[in-house]
């Protein structure tokens, strides 16, 4: 095999020709892991490596390599910015001025293009599409033709923020599949860093674009579910042959000393997500709403516990759906309190028109201080008769006594349409307006993040399995961002940080109408009640001894001797 048959069958040789060529040390391994990757993997796939490994010059040798097999191959380059973009293809028009043994793919006459944008190589056949071309995410990618495109950094924190953001970044990148060249060996590559578990990679992984993973350090056992199976083989085989050593750098582009500096020098979070691609500390900072700060218990339509207890380990996790966080899931309370009646039950509700969006009810009652989320209406029928009558049939199957509307929507008309309904239906409700004056993220976090970190907030176990199976009959992309849990668990104080946000924005509703309450020491509302109990059981000994003891032996309870004392005092009063 001659030395260019040797280069153009493996990119690893080509690779550290290069590397040669430009005065660099030998490719490392992670660099020749990433290489075999780009060579032999999936037609469509992600790299995800720490920062600094050099993804990017090793993806133009790759460009590079493409074209030295093949003049004719088109590769098309898109970044987040068209600087970036134009760097790469910049990088690869200097090799080849500048390295001997590529000299010759520099074109020869002023027939074919030669910009810092788009160029030609020697032997190229005339095309409408350059050899290589780079382009902004923004910039025009429709109208170009390629047989590689290769996506570097196209999402960084300024476009992948918030839902609306990553759903408008996703629509940019799918423009790669309809100028991509219908080959066998045209491929699509993403190079990039995480920036939240909501990152577009992990939609596109789902969409069969492959991950590739390689963090800067071999993570720890207990870590591994963060990478959900994902790290690159190398790494895998060194866990199967017992050589990984658990917080060891993975490669020698950084020495041990060299990773420790720049963890203390940056901050955790920061560190956790550049180098070790894990991003569920990042995401446990940005996003403060859990479910695990939730307790799930069945609730009963008549009373509820008086105390609840709260415990997020082992022995208490629940088997619910969890569209969460990862590592994030539902738990049983520890202990709950003897059962009482419901307090101070009340209906809140988010109107909104017809369309996606949907008008939300929620039922919510007290005990102690403790506010418990029992059943949850929805429609996108906007507040039409059939929608408003549903309301109020809840209401009046909970006991719901007050209701408090969002008034932003419809200017308070919506409220008068319940009460009429209410009205002639005789199901009576006392409605009142809530107006929101603050932005809507910064509103939500606010009321709920206190109530759940106090673990104040309990749910009713069926109320979560009707909340995931709500919506099926809509595709997942959609169906997923409705769910109240879905939105909760991705409310954070970014403008638009989620697409739908109808059901956590009334919970919210709800749950500020109780915060007067929470300043109640839930053992200070037993402790009173208790009192209450003794000064009613006192108070009837004295005013009738004989029937008192009677009913207590007879299991009459408090609220018999209350009866008791009340006829008492009237009898006397007469």
């Amino acid at each position: 095999m001659t030395p260019e048959q040797k280069l153009k069958s493996n990119f690893k040789t080509f690779l550290r020709l290069l590397w040669k060529s430009l005065g660099l040390p030998p490719p490392t391994r992670a660099q020749l892991s990433i290489a075999d990757y780009l060579q032999d993997g999936p037609r469509r796939r992600q790299i995800r490596a720490f920062r600094g490994v050099g993804k990017s010059w090793i993806a133009a040798a790759f460009a590079l390599w493409r074209l030295y097999c093949d003049p004719d191959r088109k590769i098309l380059v898109v970044s987040a910015s068209k600087q970036r973009a134009d760097d790469f293809t910049i990088f690869c028009q200097k090799c080849i001025l500048e390295i001997e043994w590529l000299e010759y793919m520099a074109p020869v006459n002023d027939d074919q293009r030669w910009s810092r944008v788009s160029f030609d190589i020697r032997g190229a056949s005339p095309a409408q599409a350059p050899s290589m071309k780079s382009v902004g995410i923004t910039g025009q990618i429709t109208g170009s033709r390629a047989n590689d495109i290769i996506f570097d950094d196209v999402e960084v924190p300024g476009n992948s923020a918030t839902d609306l953001m990553r759903e408008k970044l996703l629509q940019l990148i799918q423009e790669g599949e309809s100028v991509l060249i219908p080959k066998d060996d045209s491929t699509i590559s993403f190079l990039g860093t995480p920036q939240t578990v909501f990152t577009v990679y992990k939609t596109l992984q789902e969409r069969a674009y492959v991950p590739f993973v390689w963090p800067a350090r071999y993570p720890k056992r207990d870590k591994m579910f963060s990478y959900e199976g994902l790290l690159a083989p190398q790494l895998v085989d060194d866990y199967d042959k017992g050589v990984a050593h658990e917080g060891f750098p993975t490669d020698t582009r950084f020495s041990d000393e060299d990773l420790r500096e720049r963890e203390l020098s940056m901050s955790r979070s920061n560190f956790m997500l550049q180098f070790m691609l894990d991003t569920s500390l990042s995401d446990s900072l940005k996003f403060p709403l859990k479910l695990q700060d939730i307790p799930a218990v069945p609730l009963d339509i008549r009373v509820g516990p008086s105390s609840v207890v709260w415990r997020a380990d082992r022995e208490h996790a629940l088997d619910l759906p969890a569209v969460a966080l990862p590592g994030d899931r539902w738990f049983r309370p520890a202990e709950l309190g003897e059962s009482e009646p419901w307090r101070d039950t009340i209906v809140a509700v988010d109107p909104s028109g017809r369309g996606k969006d949907e008008t939300v009810a929620m039922i919510l009652s007290q005990i102690n201080g403790n506010v418990f989320l029992r059943k949850m209406y929805t429609s996108t029928d906007g507040y039409s008769d059939r929608t408003l009558l549903g309301i109020l049939d809840m209401c009046k199957k909970y006991g719901a006594k007050r209701g408090i509307i969002e008034s932003n929507f419809g200017d308070g008309a919506v409220m008068e349409m319940l009460i009429k309904h209410g009205r002639e239906a005789n199901i009576p409700v006392g409605w009142e307006e809530s107006r929101a004056t603050t932005r809507k993220e910064d509103r939500i976090i606010d009321t709920l993040e206190l109530v759940l970190n106090q673990h104040r907030l309990v749910i009713d176990e069926s109320l979560v399995k009707w909340d995931y199976h709500s919506n099926e009959t809509l595709a997942p992309e959609e169906r997923l961002p409705k769910m109240l849990m879905y939105q909760l668990t991705r409310m954070c104080r970014e403008k638009g940080a989620v697409r739908f946000d109808d059901r956590v924005d009334c919970l919210a509703l709800g749950v500020k109408y109780f915060q007067d309450i929470y300043a109640v020491s839930e053992d200070l509302e037993i402790t009173r009640k208790r009192q209450e109990e003794f000064h009613t059981l006192q108070q009837a000994l004295e005013l009738y001894p004989s029937q008192a003891l009677d009913r207590l032996v007879l299991g009459g309870g408090i609220e018999s001797l209350k009866s008791l004392t009340q006829q008492v005092i009237s009898m006397e009063t007469r």
